[in-house]
């Protein structure tokens, strides 16, 4: 067993977990999970789905108070982030396994379309090196949550190393100028990869717990799932008061080129100099389609209990929603957190849940 990998500490079969997962991503709820739990705990609900699941920390804190979850994200990356934390009950890395993907093998001809294709985009030459042969590495792995927990550690390495925690621009030079710096952390950014990697596969197998449910992880459109759950938790991109979305491919494409290794040359376009994956405007960052999309996705989850978490400054406004959402569910509730600001944000925004419910969805004493 290697240095690294010795490291790995071993979690040994737990019943519950020991902490939520950290998380990096923008728009993360990950500081007021606990807060969205308190408003939404005395409905009745065992089934529920976390329609645009992303980092999953709303689906996991669901699923430590024991509810079956569904989660569901359009983005394969995030995709595997849910079923490495909430579909996968027992499953964890080894420190084998954790060795064997810190080496080159001999048997193994290393690709190296990441050097290739972006030096001195988001990483060093050396760290580009190192992520074209960890990645395939994972995809020899012989079990498909041991490859999601890989990805999942993998992912928030990535992210951890950059300016911004964003794929957004061609900025590997904020890591290595050699200047006075008002924002980010150099000492985080300059760790060697397999130093975070190891640190969040230790974070993802202590994450792995079995809750007596058969929860699953999904990666649909949301209008594509099918079947009916007693809750519907809604999350979607957000769009602010002047009218720009967060398209979250657009932010987090390089950690989706991961995950489609193979094809990934195929996804690039070549005209962008971060090499951002080609796609089209999602109708959730549209300002001029997002309230028939709000219109047909409340349509389409009725019969659910339904909580969408949303902030006061956007487009459509809390007034839109409450009126849309009212077309559907006799009962609906506005709660706002109070000024909880999110980083990158300029101005003060205050976090609002709605909750769209009939009336024997609410527990009474």
């Amino acid at each position: 067993m290697t240095k690294a990998a010795s490291q790995l500490t071993l979690m040994g079969d737990i019943i519950k977990p020991y902490k939520l997962p950290t998380t990096r991503y923008q728009g993360s709820k990950s500081k007021i999970v606990s807060w969205i739990w308190d408003n939404i705990k005395d409905i009745e609900f065992n089934t529920v789905l976390d329609a645009f699941g992303g980092t999953g920390i709303v689906g996991y804190l669901l699923k430590t108070k024991g509810k079956q979850v569904f989660y569901n994200d359009i983005l394969k990356s995030n995709y595997h982030i849910g079923t490495a934390l909430i579909e996968n009950d027992a499953v964890r890395l080894s420190g084998d396994d954790v060795d064997f993907l810190l080496q080159p093998h001999s048997d193994i001809n290393y690709p190296t379309f990441i050097q290739a294709t972006f030096p001195d985009v988001y990483y060093t030459d050396e760290e580009n090196r190192w992520l074209d042969m960890v990645i395939q590495n994972i995809e020899i792995l012989d079990d498909f949550y041991k490859r999601t927990l890989a990805y999942y550690a993998l992912f928030q390495a990535c992210i951890i190393k950059r300016p911004y925690n964003l794929f957004h621009r061609k900025n590997l030079y904020m890591r290595t100028s050699n200047v006075k710096r008002s924002f980010g952390n150099k000492a985080t950014w300059d760790t060697p990869f397999e130093e975070h990697f190891l640190n969040f596969i230790n974070e993802a197998n202590g994450c792995v717990f079995s809750n007596g449910q058969e929860n699953k992880a999904l990666n649909f459109d949301v209008f594509d799932i099918d079947g009916d759950f007693d809750l519907v938790y809604i999350d979607t991109p957000y769009i602010s008061k002047d009218g720009v979305g967060v398209d979250y491919l657009d932010f987090y494409h390089f950690l989706e080129g991961i995950v489609n290794y193979s094809k990934w040359g195929e996804m690039i376009d070549y005209r962008s100099k971060h090499r951002r994956i080609k796609h089209n405007k999602p109708v959730w960052c549209d300002k001029n389609r997002i309230r028939t999309a709000f219109n047909k996705l409340f349509k389409k989850f009725q019969t659910a209990a339904i909580v969408v978490s949303y902030r006061s400054d956007g487009i459509p406004s809390i007034t839109d929603l409450e009126r849309i959402l009212g077309k559907y569910k006799p009962v609906v509730r506005e709660v706002r957190s109070g000024g909880y600001k999110y980083v990158l944000s300029n101005g003060r925004s205050e976090e609002c849940l709605l909750l769209g419910l009939d009336e024997n969805e609410i527990s009474h004493p």
